[in-house]
């Protein structure tokens, strides 16, 4: 552990000179550099939520070996540090985290040795998590989108008896409970769930069943807030899971990476966008690396381009006004799947935990420096 950790610290570091311009020691696309202080434990397909005082609030994930873990812990970008946040009552990975209007975040779902019904609210002010509402199906692996009411739509996922799920339910923090919406057309594991600028939610890809009898999609979907009901949305330009989709800042939507049937050696470079005025997806790029296993390690940068940091052993930027991607400075040491990458409020991103290859998770962090 000691020798890998000083891998990562040297290739962090590690800046090809050919990469920099005169007088400056990175180039135009930032750099990353590793939070010295490492997590306490190391952790991936865990949450990354940012409170509104400005800290993150990082909770379970799965440990090394498989197995869910139930500590708890708040980045403090002022101090650079992790620190300590307790535990949840239940262990849990492939949850979501959603803030509530109060500040409060909402921990839904997720595995523990089996599919989880159950949720728990943190409470910053206290620091405690408390019990909430059951959902109204257990499930893991599923969507959480936060609509402009304030509720929040649960879509997808797997569960009991390792089930594919098409329903969707919805949290009203006003009333604290859950109850059942819209089904949509197919059952979606691994798929994305974007709010649009109309206040409706696209559901993107994903896959239902396992190995050899797995269905990957390249079809979409359209959640209607007001009817509580999906409807068919355009076809996207080739069937991925395990991707990724952020909206930009002029409306559109990205979708990056992911793969086909054959997982790792099946990870794709395109990106593609949706143009909500022609309501058709094409390709609009590639990346320079294969990346799949990246959902919720993608962020929009305060210059509207988009940090993609999950998926590879480095990240890169991709300009989605030029349809270029550039490298970032610096490296993971090994591939980062499943990890995090959150916006901060002074516009850099943090990236948290992730596993490599051999599913070996990460205690490190890391921090992508914007440009100035």
């Amino acid at each position: 552990m000691v020798q890998s950790i000083g891998l990562v610290l040297v290739l962090a570091f590690c800046v090809p000179a050919s990469s920099l311009r005169p007088g400056s020691a990175f180039p135009r696309s930032g750099h990353l550099e590793i939070v010295r202080n490492e997590m306490n434990s190391g952790r991936a397909a865990h949450t990354a939520t940012l409170l509104h005082d400005g800290r993150v609030l990082i909770v379970g994930g799965m440990k090394y070996g498989g197995g869910s873990i139930a500590e708890v812990e708040i980045f403090d970008p002022s101090k650079m540090s992790f620190i300590d946040a307790g535990r949840l009552n239940t262990a849990r990975s492939g949850h979501t985290a959603s803030l509530l209007p109060d500040g409060k975040v909402l921990i839904a779902g997720g595995y523990n040795g089996g599919y989880l019904q159950t949720s728990e609210i943190f409470d910053p002010k206290s620091g405690r998590f408390i019990t909430g509402p059951m959902l109204t199906l257990a499930r893991s692996e599923h969507t959480a989108t936060t609509l402009p009411d304030g509720t929040i739509l649960l879509a997808g996922g797997v569960g009991t008896g390792w089930t594919f799920l098409a329903e969707s339910e919805i949290f009203d923090p006003r009333t604290g409970q859950f109850t059942a919406a819209g089904k949509m057309s197919t059952p979606r594991e691994s798929h994305t769930a974007t709010l649009l600028r109309n206040r409706k939610v696209l559901i993107t890809g994903g896959h239902k069943d396992r190995r050899s009898a797995v269905t990957i999609y390249s079809s979409t979907e359209i959640y209607d807030p007001e009817l509580r009901t999906f409807g068919p949305g355009p076809e996207m330009t080739i069937r991925r899971h395990k991707h990724d989709a952020v909206l930009l800042n002029d409306g559109r939507v990205m979708i990056t990476g992911g793969s086909d049937e054959r997982d790792s050696q099946g990870a794709y470079t395109s990106i593609e966008v949706l143009d909500p005025s022609t309501g058709r997806f094409r390709k609009v790029g590639d990346l320079g690396r294969a990346r799949y296993k990246l959902n919720g390690a993608v962020a929009v940068l305060n210059d509207g381009k988009i940090l993609i940091a999950g998926g590879s052993d480095s990240a890169e930027i991709f300009d989605a006004t030029k349809k270029t991607a550039q490298s970032v400075a610096g490296t993971f040491g090994s591939k980062r799947l499943f990890s995090t990458a959150t916006r901060l409020r002074s516009g850099d991103v943090i990236i948290i935990g992730g596993y490599n290859e051999i599913q070996q998770v990460s205690q490190r962090a890391w921090i992508f420096r914007a440009p100035v």
